[in-house]
């Protein structure tokens, strides 16, 4: 894994590379190089070992995606803050298996860090809810479940708010 500057620092020597070719009449190995300079500065906003990471838990893998997120050394250097929030909320996804006062940690750092998405803060959120509700803090959990709710725009979490909310209820 390259630091977050070098990744940019590639970049740009290969942008420039682009362009002195360019300049000596390579004009096709400059669009080429310049095009090919894309992956560097995308991959300085969307780290590749947490995509990896998606990937393997999208397949319910959750040792392989630790394994991805055991490369990231020093996330606080090597990350950029959102990419420090989603690292944090991937581990918080894969410790609510079996840690959840772990996990609570992690999901509240990804949330301070910020996340990209809505549905990601919400699901953030949501498994908040669920630690406070173990925890027995149904004040929290409520505000919580409220504001996932509002975050759900899709409505892909509304069947585990209703049934959370119903076990509120029972409490």
């Amino acid at each position: 894994m390259f630091h977050k500057f070098i990744k940019l620092i590639i970049a740009g020597l290969i942008i420039i590379t682009g362009i002195w070719q360019m300049t000596e009449g390579y004009i096709g190995n400059g669009i080429f190089l310049i095009i090919l300079s894309a992956f560097p500065i995308i991959l300085y906003f969307k780290n590749e070992f947490i995509l990896l990471a998606f990937l393997r838990l999208r397949k319910q893998d959750f040792p392989g995606a630790q394994k991805w997120l055991s490369y990231i050394k020093n996330p606080e250097t090597a990350l950029v803050r959102k990419q420090q929030g989603y690292f944090n909320y991937l581990h918080g996804i894969m410790l609510s298996q079996t840690n959840l006062i772990q996990a609570e940690k992690y999901f509240k750092k990804a949330i301070e860090l910020g996340l990209n998405m809505d549905m990601d803060l919400a699901v953030a959120k949501l498994n908040l809810a669920g630690v406070a509700l173990t925890r027995r803090r149904k004040l929290e959990a409520t505000n919580l479940l409220n504001e996932a709710k509002k975050l759900d725009k899709q409505n892909m979490l509304k069947e585990q708010i209703t049934m959370m909310k119903e076990q509120m209820k029972k409490m």
